[in-house]
């Protein structure tokens, strides 16, 4: 039914290598997933977020964002932007969205018969929006109004759902959202919610809980040389069940309906 590209955790910056982040390889990095995903034929794709990493200026930043989003746009298909914490360490929310083709930090579209779901988790426990290093990475979450509106938007679909975000739901550690039990009531008690695909810890994962799959990216940025790579295509079909083909690091993934 659709053909959908992800990737997580590019990190792009003019920096040299550090803790295994190659981070002017991702240049060449996505430049291989978009050739790939054009290949295929995908209907759109999707970044999980920390597009960028941290400049000590905003100038360069926005260097660092329209550089790597030079290469994303060569995509044949929309594309569609999660906002991560790296993304808004040196830049705020506004300047991602004016520099790229992002249009809003949290919102929901159609296509191919499903619905899916953007979610905006670079929030602090007290509502604050992240931007210009006003917060700590481990306090990621998603405000009452952004789960209010998540509430309404499911409730008005009638479509299997899948929703994409870079901070984990699937734990309660210092990589999840803080308040992701109260992400994960609506999601399911919508009864629509099939999968989430997210990004944020580097090693990726899987889990299933509650009959919704949660499937964690594993970072583009991570170690040296093409054979390091890491994105994957998601493809969709007809009963909701869903296959993660990955590429280099990236592991693949078979996602059932539960019966």
């Amino acid at each position: 039914m659709l053909r959908i590209g992800l990737i997580a955790d590019p990190h792009y910056a003019d920096l040299p290598p550090k803790i295994n982040r190659y981070y002017r390889e991702s240049i060449a990095k996505i430049r291989e997933s978009v050739n790939r995903f054009n290949e295929a034929g995908i209907d759109f794709a999707v970044e999980l977020g920390d597009f960028i990493d941290a400049a000590d200026a905003v100038e360069n930043e926005v260097a660092h964002l329209k550089a790597i989003e030079a290469e994303y746009a060569r995509l044949r298909a929309d594309r569609y932007y999660v906002l991560g914490n790296h993304c808004v360490w040196t830049l705020t929310k506004q300047e991602f969205i004016a520099n790229t083709a992002a249009k809003k930090t949290h919102y929901s579209f159609d296509k191919g018969g499903f619905h899916f779901v953007v979610l905006d988790a670079c929030f602090r426990k007290d509502g604050v929006p992240y931007g210009r290093r006003n917060f700590d990475w481990t306090d990621a979450n998603v405000p009452q109004a952004q789960r209010d509106w998540l509430e309404q938007d499911l409730r008005q679909t009638s479509r299997q759902s899948i929703v994409f975000v870079h901070h984990r739901l699937d734990l309660a550690d210092q990589y999840a959202v803080g308040n992701a039990p109260a992400v994960c009531k609506i999601l399911e008690e919508s009864g629509k919610v099939i999968a989430v695909v997210q990004g944020h810890y580097h090693k990726g994962d899987y889990k299933r809980i509650n009959a919704i799959h949660y499937c964690t990216l594993t970072a583009m940025v991570e170690g040296q040389g093409p054979e390091s790579n890491a994105y994957a295509i998601l493809d969709i079909y007809k009963d909701g069940s869903l296959r993660v083909d990955g590429f280099r690091r990236q592991c693949d993934y078979t996602m059932t309906i539960p019966t």
